[in-house]
């Protein structure tokens, strides 16, 4: 395996802990060039990607891109904040030149234009270096599937031990910024889909408030809980990215909606550099509530790491949801999927793709010593078993409760005991890769805020057997500003992360 602790030349940088604020003083300075950097970025993936199967599609634009923002920065300075600088994107987000797979062939003949976040980071100087694996549909197509596997990108490897699950949905997002194969990435979440895969592979993901960041473009899973949002080795960088993601967009409802919710009620979500909240000091008096149930099923090295993060929070000052959720969640995928399949139908370059739901089941059955080779699609079934209509009095109901518990189990604690902030582990270390089993969960804590459409966190927190175990921060709707200072701060004061080596197991 080639060496991991790389320095990017023309600067101090190094790969396993990239600042983009080092980068952009680099490019400032004439040291380093965009062009140079994209360059170093497509060579690591050319060397590491075959063992992690993090990136399912180089963009063959990236040299380009990367030119024309050496030229841009010559003549008229950086055109924004992230000016020439690698980022590579979740394969279920719309980027114009490239397919957008969600992993499946089935959508592989379509490219569709660039979604509105990707807009928004080209206005920003971002080159796209790439498309990042993912688990096939968002893991929304097999209770029993595993995660960080797609048909088309293959199983992308954990990069703290290549047998181990990066978790998933966003597995190549978090394992491709680990690793060092871009500074930056965009995940997606539904439930867990950011924050998992960054706490199992060990880096930063912020899950944003439903609503900040658009969803125009995003193959989707929920009308409700879906949101894309920022990936990074630190919470600076993962900030920065988020700065540039917040935007109200006039195409999509729920963003425009949850946006003039928070302007009126004296909240400016969009008008933010999230700089601001970089305070090493923001634990100083804090009052945060800890959630031990969430990770009650952890064992003892495990349950030992967030009694040190409780003590480590104090010296600085400092489960019902899940079943309304999910069959709600079947009505919200056969909805929005069948409105996906019929507006990118348009974008197809050969062939025909799959105009509804009931076609791609079917797809998959004719494909299926391809696509269902690991895992099935009941999720599939279920969900076009139900009527997929978003006014169906059942499934109002099973909304109403998911939103209530999940609520309920965020805003009592903090009104109840004058709380800024929950604070929880996020999830178990990595589980073995397993195409028998499927992925080994034994807990997680993304439900209430995911659900709720609040903000969460994950940082490093501490590790078992060398794997990597995040610590999750969330609370109230708009409060990422609060959150990031927190996480900032406990990121600061602990250093917790360490890049990984690529070994092939942990021994």
């Amino acid at each position: 395996m080639p060496e991991f602790r790389d320095v990017i030349p023309g600067c101090q940088v190094s790969v396993s802990q990239p600042s983009l604020a080092g980068l952009q003083a680099a490019l400032a300075a004439g040291t380093l060039s965009s062009a140079a950097l994209t360059g170093f970025y497509l060579q690591r993936i050319e060397r590491l990607n075959p063992a992690l199967h993090a990136v399912i599609t180089v963009n063959p634009n990236a040299p380009a891109e990367a030119a024309a923002s050496d030229a841009a920065r010559a003549v008229d300075g950086p055109r924004g904040p992230l000016e020439g600088i690698p980022v590579l994107v979740k394969d279920n987000v719309q980027v114009a030149g490239m397919p957008t797979t969600a992993g499946s062939p089935a959508l592989l003949s379509a490219e569709p234009g660039d979604a509105f976040l990707v807009w928004r980071l080209r206005q920003a100087g971002a080159v796209i270096i790439g498309k990042a694996n993912l688990s096939e549909w968002a893991n929304f197509r097999s209770s029993h599937s595993t995660s960080g596997w797609s048909t088309l990108g293959g199983q992308t490897a954990n990069p703290y031990a290549l047998d181990r699950s990066p978790s998933g949905s966003s597995s190549g997002s978090a394992a491709g910024v680990a690793a060092g194969l871009a500074p930056l990435a965009i995940g997606t979440e539904t439930d867990g889909s950011i924050v998992s895969p960054a706490s199992a592979c060990g880096i930063v993901g912020i899950k944003p408030t439903n609503g900040l960041v658009s969803r125009r473009g995003i193959v989707p899973i929920s009308p409700v809980q879906d949101t894309a949002g920022p990936m990074a080795t630190c919470v600076a960088d993962a900030a920065a990215l988020l700065a540039v993601l917040a935007a109200a967009d006039s195409e999509d409802p729920v963003s425009t909606a949850e946006n003039e919710l928070a302007e009126r009620a004296g909240v400016h979500p969009t008008a933010t550099s999230y700089s601001h909240a970089l305070d090493p000091s923001a634990l100083e008096g804090a009052r945060l509530g800890v959630w031990r149930d969430g990770s009650a099923a952890a064992g003892p090295a495990t349950a030992a790491v967030l009694d040190e993060v409780v003590a480590r929070l104090r010296s600085l000052g400092a489960d019902k949801i899940g079943e309304p959720e999910f069959a709600a969640l079947h009505y919200e995928f056969k909805y929005g999927i069948n409105a996906y399949l019929a507006y990118v139908a348009e974008f197809s370059t050969a062939g025909t793709l799959p105009g509804t739901l009931a076609e791609l089941i079917d797809f998959n059955k004719r494909n299926a010593d391809l696509v269902l080779s690991r895992f099935g699609q009941d999720i599939f079934e279920e969900s076009e078993s139900t009527s997929g209509d978003l006014a169906d009095p059942a499934y109002l109901a099973l909304r109403r409760d998911a939103t209530r518990l999940a609520r309920t189990a965020i805003s009592t604690p903090l009104a109840d005991h004058e709380l800024e902030a929950i604070v929880a582990l996020t999830t178990n270390p990595a589980g073995l890769t397993d195409y028998v089993l499927g992925d080994h969960d034994v807990f997680g804590s993304s439900s209430p805020a995911a659900v709720a459409g609040c903000p969460s966190i994950t940082v490093p927190a501490g590790s078992v057997s060398g794997l990597p175990v995040g610590v999750s921060f969330f609370g109230p709707r708009w409060t990422e500003p609060r959150l990031i200072a927190l996480a900032y701060a406990f990121e600061q004061a602990t250093q917790h992360r360490h890049p990984p080596t690529l070994p092939p197991s942990i021994r």
